[in-house]
Protein backbone atom coordinates (compact mmCIF):
# COMPACT_ATOMS: atom_id res chain seq x y z
CA UNK A 1 0.00 0.00 0.00
CA UNK A 2 1.68 3.49 -0.71
CA UNK A 3 -0.32 5.40 1.56
CA UNK A 4 -3.19 4.49 4.14
CA UNK A 5 -5.54 7.19 4.19
CA UNK A 6 -6.97 7.10 8.31
CA UNK A 7 -9.20 9.94 9.63
CA UNK A 8 -10.52 10.90 13.16
CA UNK A 9 -14.01 11.55 14.04
CA UNK A 10 -13.95 12.59 17.05
CA UNK A 11 -11.25 14.58 19.50
CA UNK A 12 -12.87 13.95 22.84
CA UNK A 13 -15.92 12.72 24.75
CA UNK A 14 -18.46 15.29 23.37
CA UNK A 15 -17.22 16.14 20.04
CA UNK A 16 -19.92 17.02 17.27
CA UNK A 17 -21.51 13.37 16.43
CA UNK A 18 -21.49 14.50 13.02
CA UNK A 19 -17.66 13.72 12.91
CA UNK A 20 -17.71 9.81 11.95
CA UNK A 21 -20.61 10.33 9.33
CA UNK A 22 -18.65 13.08 7.55
CA UNK A 23 -15.47 10.99 7.38
CA UNK A 24 -17.29 7.68 6.79
CA UNK A 25 -19.74 9.74 3.97
CA UNK A 26 -17.08 12.12 2.37
CA UNK A 27 -13.52 11.27 3.69
CA UNK A 28 -12.60 8.24 1.61
CA UNK A 29 -11.17 6.06 4.34
CA UNK A 30 -9.06 2.90 5.06
CA UNK A 31 -9.50 3.85 8.49
CA UNK A 32 -11.77 5.75 10.87
CA UNK A 33 -10.03 6.62 14.03
CA UNK A 34 -12.38 7.66 17.06
CA UNK A 35 -10.68 9.36 20.27
CA UNK A 36 -13.03 9.77 23.42
CA UNK A 37 -10.69 9.46 26.15
CA UNK A 38 -9.08 12.35 28.39
CA UNK A 39 -8.32 12.30 32.50
CA UNK A 40 -11.32 14.48 32.95
CA UNK A 41 -13.13 11.44 30.63
CA UNK A 42 -11.78 8.81 32.42
CA UNK A 43 -12.75 9.89 35.58
CA UNK A 44 -16.60 10.98 34.71
CA UNK A 45 -16.33 7.25 33.11
CA UNK A 46 -15.95 5.73 36.93
CA UNK A 47 -18.12 7.80 38.06
CA UNK A 48 -20.74 6.45 35.93
CA UNK A 49 -20.21 2.58 36.16
CA UNK A 50 -19.63 3.21 39.62
CA UNK A 51 -23.83 4.07 39.63
CA UNK A 52 -23.98 1.66 36.96
CA UNK A 53 -22.25 -1.38 36.30
CA UNK A 54 -23.89 -1.69 32.97
CA UNK A 55 -22.20 1.79 32.29
CA UNK A 56 -18.85 3.64 32.28
CA UNK A 57 -18.45 3.62 28.53
CA UNK A 58 -18.65 6.40 25.83
CA UNK A 59 -21.88 5.54 24.36
CA UNK A 60 -21.84 8.33 21.80
CA UNK A 61 -19.68 6.09 20.10
CA UNK A 62 -22.57 3.61 19.98
CA UNK A 63 -24.92 6.41 18.40
CA UNK A 64 -22.22 7.12 15.95
CA UNK A 65 -21.92 3.19 14.91
CA UNK A 66 -25.94 3.13 14.43
CA UNK A 67 -25.69 6.61 12.25
CA UNK A 68 -23.02 5.00 10.15
CA UNK A 69 -24.05 1.67 10.34
CA UNK A 70 -25.56 1.61 6.80
CA UNK A 71 -22.60 3.65 5.19
CA UNK A 72 -20.73 0.87 6.55
CA UNK A 73 -22.52 -1.41 4.85
CA UNK A 74 -21.02 -0.22 1.53
CA UNK A 75 -17.72 0.09 2.56
CA UNK A 76 -16.63 -3.25 3.56
CA UNK A 77 -12.87 -2.31 3.63
CA UNK A 78 -13.21 0.33 6.37
CA UNK A 79 -11.93 -0.45 9.47
CA UNK A 80 -12.61 0.83 12.42
CA UNK A 81 -10.23 1.76 15.68
CA UNK A 82 -11.44 3.65 19.20
CA UNK A 83 -10.71 4.26 22.94
CA UNK A 84 -14.43 4.08 23.32
CA UNK A 85 -14.72 1.40 25.81
CA UNK A 86 -13.39 3.31 28.98
CA UNK A 87 -13.45 1.62 31.77
CA UNK A 88 -15.63 -0.53 30.61
CA UNK A 89 -14.92 -2.25 27.38
CA UNK A 90 -16.89 -5.32 27.74
CA UNK A 91 -19.77 -3.39 27.86
CA UNK A 92 -19.14 -1.39 25.02
CA UNK A 93 -18.18 -4.30 22.65
CA UNK A 94 -22.01 -5.74 23.79
CA UNK A 95 -23.66 -2.62 22.84
CA UNK A 96 -21.72 -2.08 19.60
CA UNK A 97 -22.50 -6.02 18.51
CA UNK A 98 -26.35 -5.24 19.06
CA UNK A 99 -26.11 -1.96 17.06
CA UNK A 100 -24.08 -4.10 13.73
CA UNK A 101 -26.75 -6.68 14.26
CA UNK A 102 -29.62 -4.71 13.43
CA UNK A 103 -27.66 -3.25 10.61
CA UNK A 104 -27.39 -6.77 9.19
CA UNK A 105 -23.47 -6.21 9.22
CA UNK A 106 -23.23 -10.00 10.60
CA UNK A 107 -19.75 -11.13 10.02
CA UNK A 108 -18.09 -8.45 11.57
CA UNK A 109 -15.39 -8.92 14.10
CA UNK A 110 -14.88 -6.75 17.18
CA UNK A 111 -11.63 -7.18 18.85
CA UNK A 112 -11.85 -6.62 22.41
CA UNK A 113 -8.42 -4.43 23.78
CA UNK A 114 -8.18 -5.11 27.65
CA UNK A 115 -5.10 -5.41 29.88
CA UNK A 116 -5.02 -0.50 30.94
CA UNK A 117 -6.76 -1.69 34.00
CA UNK A 118 -4.66 -1.94 37.33
CA UNK A 119 -7.37 -2.20 40.29
CA UNK A 120 -6.89 -6.13 40.14
CA UNK A 121 -3.44 -6.00 40.21
CA UNK A 122 -2.84 -3.08 42.47
CA UNK A 123 -2.77 -4.29 45.96
CA UNK A 124 -0.28 -6.94 44.89
CA UNK A 125 1.68 -4.59 43.75
CA UNK A 126 1.97 -1.97 46.70
CA UNK A 127 2.49 -4.99 48.97
CA UNK A 128 5.58 -5.83 47.33
CA UNK A 129 7.03 -2.26 47.23
CA UNK A 130 5.74 -0.71 44.76
CA UNK A 131 4.96 3.04 45.93
CA UNK A 132 2.74 4.58 43.22
CA UNK A 133 4.17 7.99 43.67
CA UNK A 134 2.41 11.12 42.32
CA UNK A 135 4.17 12.31 39.49
CA UNK A 136 3.53 15.99 40.20
CA UNK A 137 3.96 15.77 44.39
CA UNK A 138 5.60 12.82 44.73
CA UNK A 139 3.93 11.71 47.33
CA UNK A 140 3.22 8.01 47.90
CA UNK A 141 -0.18 6.49 46.97
CA UNK A 142 -0.43 4.61 50.70
CA UNK A 143 -3.12 5.73 52.79
CA UNK A 144 -4.72 7.09 49.69
CA UNK A 145 -5.47 3.74 48.43
CA UNK A 146 -8.60 3.04 50.09
CA UNK A 147 -9.91 6.18 48.22
CA UNK A 148 -9.18 5.11 44.71
CA UNK A 149 -11.78 3.62 42.72
CA UNK A 150 -9.75 3.64 38.90
CA UNK A 151 -6.36 2.91 37.62
CA UNK A 152 -5.08 2.86 33.98
CA UNK A 153 -2.29 2.68 32.43
CA UNK A 154 -2.05 4.09 28.74
CA UNK A 155 -0.82 1.19 27.03
CA UNK A 156 0.62 1.35 23.40
CA UNK A 157 0.20 -0.11 20.16
CA UNK A 158 1.06 -3.14 20.30
CA UNK A 159 -2.43 -4.96 20.90
CA UNK A 160 -4.31 -2.65 18.08
CA UNK A 161 -2.00 -4.19 15.59
CA UNK A 162 -1.88 -7.62 16.87
CA UNK A 163 -6.09 -7.04 16.29
CA UNK A 164 -6.09 -6.01 13.19
CA UNK A 165 -3.65 -8.33 11.84
CA UNK A 166 -6.29 -11.21 13.14
CA UNK A 167 -8.79 -9.35 11.11
CA UNK A 168 -10.54 -6.74 13.45
CA UNK A 169 -13.13 -4.91 11.86
CA UNK A 170 -13.70 -2.91 15.07
CA UNK A 171 -10.93 -2.45 17.35
CA UNK A 172 -12.40 -1.02 20.59
CA UNK A 173 -9.97 -0.10 23.90
CA UNK A 174 -9.54 1.12 26.49
CA UNK A 175 -6.78 3.32 27.80
CA UNK A 176 -4.61 3.82 24.62
CA UNK A 177 -2.85 6.68 24.31
CA UNK A 178 -4.07 8.74 21.65
CA UNK A 179 -1.40 8.54 18.69
CA UNK A 180 -1.71 4.69 18.58
CA UNK A 181 -5.60 4.69 16.96
CA UNK A 182 -3.42 5.94 14.25
CA UNK A 183 0.04 4.80 14.30
CA UNK A 184 -1.78 0.78 14.62
CA UNK A 185 -3.18 1.53 11.36
CA UNK A 186 -0.27 2.85 9.66
CA UNK A 187 1.98 -0.02 11.21
CA UNK A 188 -0.52 -2.70 10.11
CA UNK A 189 -0.95 -1.17 6.50
CA UNK A 190 2.96 -0.59 6.49
CA UNK A 191 4.33 -3.77 7.82
CA UNK A 192 6.58 -1.80 10.33
CA UNK A 193 8.83 -3.13 12.88
CA UNK A 194 9.20 -2.75 16.34
CA UNK A 195 12.53 -1.17 15.90
CA UNK A 196 11.95 1.21 13.00
CA UNK A 197 12.07 4.29 15.20
CA UNK A 198 11.48 6.89 12.70
CA UNK A 199 8.69 5.15 11.10
CA UNK A 200 7.57 4.77 14.27
CA UNK A 201 8.00 8.23 15.12
CA UNK A 202 6.29 9.47 11.69
CA UNK A 203 3.03 7.77 12.13
CA UNK A 204 2.72 8.74 16.14
CA UNK A 205 3.14 12.48 15.18
CA UNK A 206 0.18 11.47 12.21
CA UNK A 207 -1.65 10.43 15.43
CA UNK A 208 -0.76 13.28 17.45
CA UNK A 209 -2.54 15.64 14.64
CA UNK A 210 -5.31 14.28 14.12
CA UNK A 211 -5.98 13.07 17.87
CA UNK A 212 -7.72 16.70 18.40
CA UNK A 213 -10.13 16.13 15.87
CA UNK A 214 -11.11 19.46 13.87
CA UNK A 215 -7.98 21.70 16.15
CA UNK A 216 -5.91 21.03 13.01
CA UNK A 217 -8.28 21.74 10.41
CA UNK A 218 -8.55 25.58 12.23
CA UNK A 219 -10.39 24.66 15.33
CA UNK A 220 -9.64 26.77 18.71
CA UNK A 221 -6.33 28.21 16.02
CA UNK A 222 -5.11 31.77 16.89
CA UNK A 223 -6.66 32.26 13.53
CA UNK A 224 -9.88 30.98 14.13
CA UNK A 225 -11.68 34.01 13.24
CA UNK A 226 -10.74 33.74 10.29
CA UNK A 227 -11.60 30.36 8.46
CA UNK A 228 -14.30 29.62 6.42
CA UNK A 229 -17.46 28.32 7.28
CA UNK A 230 -16.51 27.25 11.07
CA UNK A 231 -19.87 25.50 10.93
CA UNK A 232 -19.24 23.21 8.44
CA UNK A 233 -15.68 22.26 9.93
CA UNK A 234 -13.47 19.85 8.29
CA UNK A 235 -12.32 16.63 10.40
CA UNK A 236 -8.92 15.45 9.99
CA UNK A 237 -7.69 12.59 7.69
CA UNK A 238 -3.77 11.54 7.52
CA UNK A 239 -2.21 9.66 4.56
CA UNK A 240 0.59 7.94 6.10
CA UNK A 241 3.60 6.68 3.67
CA UNK A 242 5.79 3.72 4.60
CA UNK A 243 8.59 6.09 4.96
CA UNK A 244 6.29 7.45 7.91
CA UNK A 245 5.57 10.87 5.89
CA UNK A 246 2.24 12.33 6.35
CA UNK A 247 0.29 14.58 4.58
CA UNK A 248 -2.86 16.03 6.65
CA UNK A 249 -6.09 17.52 5.07
CA UNK A 250 -9.84 17.52 5.45
CA UNK A 251 -13.07 15.70 3.49
CA UNK A 252 -12.93 18.01 0.18
CA UNK A 253 -16.29 20.86 0.52
CA UNK A 254 -16.10 21.11 4.55
CA UNK A 255 -15.14 24.17 6.31
CA UNK A 256 -12.06 25.27 8.32
CA UNK A 257 -8.76 25.14 6.56
CA UNK A 258 -5.76 22.99 6.81
CA UNK A 259 -2.46 25.25 6.63
CA UNK A 260 1.24 25.41 7.29
CA UNK A 261 0.09 27.20 10.74
CA UNK A 262 -2.27 24.98 11.46
CA UNK A 263 -0.35 22.22 11.76
CA UNK A 264 1.93 23.69 13.89
CA UNK A 265 -0.67 24.66 16.19
CA UNK A 266 -1.25 20.95 16.99
CA UNK A 267 1.85 19.91 16.78
CA UNK A 268 3.21 21.95 20.08
CA UNK A 269 -0.41 20.85 21.74
CA UNK A 270 0.20 19.09 25.10
CA UNK A 271 3.44 17.85 23.73
CA UNK A 272 5.59 18.79 26.62
CA UNK A 273 8.96 18.97 25.80
CA UNK A 274 9.58 18.49 21.99
CA UNK A 275 12.39 16.24 21.69
CA UNK A 276 10.75 13.89 24.55
CA UNK A 277 7.53 13.35 23.43
CA UNK A 278 7.25 10.27 25.71
CA UNK A 279 5.39 7.51 24.10
CA UNK A 280 4.89 3.51 25.44
CA UNK A 281 6.05 2.77 21.77
CA UNK A 282 8.56 5.76 20.62
CA UNK A 283 9.98 8.38 21.95
CA UNK A 284 10.21 11.15 19.43
CA UNK A 285 11.82 14.12 18.54
CA UNK A 286 9.76 17.03 17.57
CA UNK A 287 12.61 19.68 16.57
CA UNK A 288 13.40 17.27 13.52
CA UNK A 289 10.51 17.65 11.71
CA UNK A 290 9.29 19.67 8.30
CA UNK A 291 6.30 21.38 7.78
CA UNK A 292 5.14 21.87 4.33
CA UNK A 293 1.94 23.09 2.49
CA UNK A 294 2.19 20.96 -0.79
CA UNK A 295 -1.60 21.61 -1.86
CA UNK A 296 -4.51 23.31 -0.81
CA UNK A 297 -5.80 22.08 2.52
CA UNK A 298 -2.83 19.53 2.15
CA UNK A 299 0.66 19.82 4.61
CA UNK A 300 3.11 17.57 4.28
CA UNK A 301 4.78 16.48 7.68
CA UNK A 302 7.97 14.41 7.13
CA UNK A 303 11.59 14.00 8.76
CA UNK A 304 10.29 12.60 12.79
CA UNK A 305 13.32 10.85 14.47
CA UNK A 306 12.11 8.59 17.05
CA UNK A 307 14.46 6.10 19.70
CA UNK A 308 13.67 3.60 22.05
CA UNK A 309 10.51 4.46 24.69
CA UNK A 310 11.31 4.44 28.48
CA UNK A 311 10.23 1.46 30.59
CA UNK A 312 6.81 2.63 32.22
CA UNK A 313 3.65 3.45 31.23
CA UNK A 314 1.71 6.77 32.58
CA UNK A 315 -0.91 6.09 34.29
CA UNK A 316 -4.31 7.86 35.19
CA UNK A 317 -5.58 6.93 38.56
CA UNK A 318 -9.61 8.42 39.93
CA UNK A 319 -9.81 8.29 43.63
CA UNK A 320 -12.67 9.71 45.66
CA UNK A 321 -12.27 13.75 46.25
CA UNK A 322 -15.50 14.42 48.55
CA UNK A 323 -18.56 16.38 46.97
CA UNK A 324 -19.15 20.23 45.24
CA UNK A 325 -21.52 22.09 44.34
CA UNK A 326 -20.52 25.09 42.24
CA UNK A 327 -23.86 28.23 41.51
CA UNK A 328 -24.27 31.19 39.49
CA UNK A 329 -25.89 34.54 39.07
CA UNK A 330 -25.40 37.27 37.27
CA UNK A 331 -24.76 40.72 38.80
CA UNK A 332 -25.46 44.01 36.70
CA UNK A 333 -25.01 47.65 37.72
CA UNK A 334 -22.19 50.11 38.54
CA UNK A 335 -19.58 48.89 40.94
CA UNK A 336 -20.93 45.39 39.71
CA UNK A 337 -16.96 43.69 40.51
CA UNK A 338 -17.29 45.20 43.89
CA UNK A 339 -20.80 43.75 44.82
CA UNK A 340 -20.52 40.78 43.54
CA UNK A 341 -17.49 39.84 45.07
CA UNK A 342 -19.06 41.04 48.40
CA UNK A 343 -22.02 38.84 47.53
CA UNK A 344 -20.02 35.68 47.33
CA UNK A 345 -17.84 36.25 50.42
CA UNK A 346 -21.00 36.78 52.37
CA UNK A 347 -22.92 33.95 51.89
CA UNK A 348 -19.74 31.73 52.91
CA UNK A 349 -19.50 34.28 55.96
CA UNK A 350 -23.06 33.34 56.86
CA UNK A 351 -22.27 29.50 56.52
CA UNK A 352 -19.03 30.26 59.14
CA UNK A 353 -21.14 32.18 61.45
CA UNK A 354 -23.59 28.81 61.52
CA UNK A 355 -20.35 26.50 62.15
CA UNK A 356 -20.47 25.31 58.00
CA UNK A 357 -17.12 25.64 56.71
CA UNK A 358 -15.27 23.30 53.94
CA UNK A 359 -12.22 21.85 52.79
CA UNK A 360 -12.27 24.74 49.75
CA UNK A 361 -14.22 27.55 47.94
CA UNK A 362 -13.55 30.24 45.45
CA UNK A 363 -15.83 33.00 44.25
CA UNK A 364 -15.35 34.43 41.08
CA UNK A 365 -16.05 36.70 39.13
CA UNK A 366 -16.47 36.07 35.16
CA UNK A 367 -15.70 38.04 32.56
CA UNK A 368 -13.23 39.88 34.68
CA UNK A 369 -10.36 37.48 33.81
CA UNK A 370 -11.16 35.16 36.63
CA UNK A 371 -10.85 31.95 34.46
CA UNK A 372 -7.29 33.27 34.00
CA UNK A 373 -6.18 35.00 37.04
CA UNK A 374 -3.20 36.84 36.52
CA UNK A 375 -3.02 37.11 32.95
CA UNK A 376 -4.66 40.76 32.68
CA UNK A 377 -5.61 43.09 34.97
CA UNK A 378 -9.66 43.28 36.44
CA UNK A 379 -11.64 46.14 34.63
CA UNK A 380 -13.38 46.90 37.72
CA UNK A 381 -15.39 49.39 35.73
CA UNK A 382 -17.49 46.58 34.12
CA UNK A 383 -21.22 46.61 34.65
CA UNK A 384 -21.90 43.04 34.35
CA UNK A 385 -20.34 40.60 35.76
CA UNK A 386 -21.24 36.42 36.09
CA UNK A 387 -20.63 35.41 40.35
CA UNK A 388 -19.38 32.36 40.39
CA UNK A 389 -19.26 30.44 44.12
CA UNK A 390 -17.64 26.99 44.37
CA UNK A 391 -17.05 25.16 47.45
CA UNK A 392 -16.22 20.97 47.93
CA UNK A 393 -15.74 19.33 51.34
CA UNK A 394 -15.70 15.47 52.18
CA UNK A 395 -19.48 16.27 54.09
CA UNK A 396 -22.31 16.28 51.88
CA UNK A 397 -24.95 17.52 54.08
CA UNK A 398 -22.04 20.70 54.64
CA UNK A 399 -22.31 21.26 51.14
CA UNK A 400 -25.94 20.87 50.38
CA UNK A 401 -26.55 23.49 53.34
CA UNK A 402 -24.22 25.70 50.61
CA UNK A 403 -26.46 24.94 47.80
CA UNK A 404 -30.35 26.44 49.72
CA UNK A 405 -27.77 29.00 50.90
CA UNK A 406 -27.00 30.51 47.58
CA UNK A 407 -30.40 31.54 46.26
CA UNK A 408 -30.74 34.15 49.06
CA UNK A 409 -28.98 36.61 47.32
CA UNK A 410 -31.79 37.17 44.97
CA UNK A 411 -33.60 39.58 47.76
CA UNK A 412 -30.42 40.01 50.41
CA UNK A 413 -27.69 40.56 47.67
CA UNK A 414 -26.87 43.70 45.67
CA UNK A 415 -29.33 45.21 43.40
CA UNK A 416 -28.95 43.81 39.63
CA UNK A 417 -29.00 40.22 41.10
CA UNK A 418 -30.56 38.42 38.42
CA UNK A 419 -30.29 34.92 37.05
CA UNK A 420 -31.36 32.66 39.05
CA UNK A 421 -33.85 30.54 37.02
CA UNK A 422 -32.10 27.59 36.77
CA UNK A 423 -32.85 26.65 40.74
CA UNK A 424 -30.03 25.51 43.49
CA UNK A 425 -27.24 24.45 42.69
CA UNK A 426 -26.65 20.57 42.51
CA UNK A 427 -24.28 18.44 44.59
CA UNK A 428 -22.27 16.03 43.08
CA UNK A 429 -19.23 13.56 44.03
CA UNK A 430 -16.18 14.61 42.61
CA UNK A 431 -13.21 12.59 42.21
CA UNK A 432 -8.92 13.96 42.00
CA UNK A 433 -6.79 12.50 39.56
CA UNK A 434 -3.82 10.70 40.54
CA UNK A 435 -1.26 10.96 37.71
CA UNK A 436 1.97 8.02 38.24
CA UNK A 437 3.65 5.50 36.79
CA UNK A 438 4.23 1.56 36.55
CA UNK A 439 6.53 -0.61 35.50
CA UNK A 440 5.70 -1.43 31.59
CA UNK A 441 6.90 -5.43 32.26
CA UNK A 442 4.02 -5.55 34.68
CA UNK A 443 1.22 -4.85 32.21
CA UNK A 444 -0.36 -7.92 29.88
CA UNK A 445 -3.01 -6.86 27.10
CA UNK A 446 -5.19 -9.44 25.79
CA UNK A 447 -7.60 -9.34 23.13
CA UNK A 448 -10.76 -10.91 22.52
CA UNK A 449 -12.23 -11.53 19.13
CA UNK A 450 -16.39 -11.37 18.87
CA UNK A 451 -17.49 -12.17 15.64
CA UNK A 452 -20.81 -10.57 15.28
Amino acid sequence: MGTVRIGNGCGFWGDSPEGPYQLVSRGNLDYLTLDYLAEVALSILTKQMRKNPEAGFAYDFVEALDRIGPLWRDQPGLRIVTNAGGVNPVGCAKACAEVLRRHGLTGRKIALVTGDDLMPDLDRWMANGYEFRHMETGEALGEHRSKLVSANAYIGVRPIVEALAAGADLVLAGRVTDPALALGPAIHAHGWHDDQWNRLAGGTVAGHLIECGTQVCGGISTGWLDIPDPAGIGFPIVEVSDDGFAVVTKPEGTGGRVTEYTVKEQLLYEIGDPVNFLTPDVTVDFTSLRVQEVGENRVLVSGAKGRQPGDEYKVSAAMVAGYMASGELTVFGERAVEKATRAGESVLERLRRVGVTFESTRVECLRTGASVPGTEEVDHGVTEVGLRVTVRDHDREKVRRFSRELASLITAGPPGTTGYAAGRPRVRDTLAYWPTLVARDWITTKIEMIEV
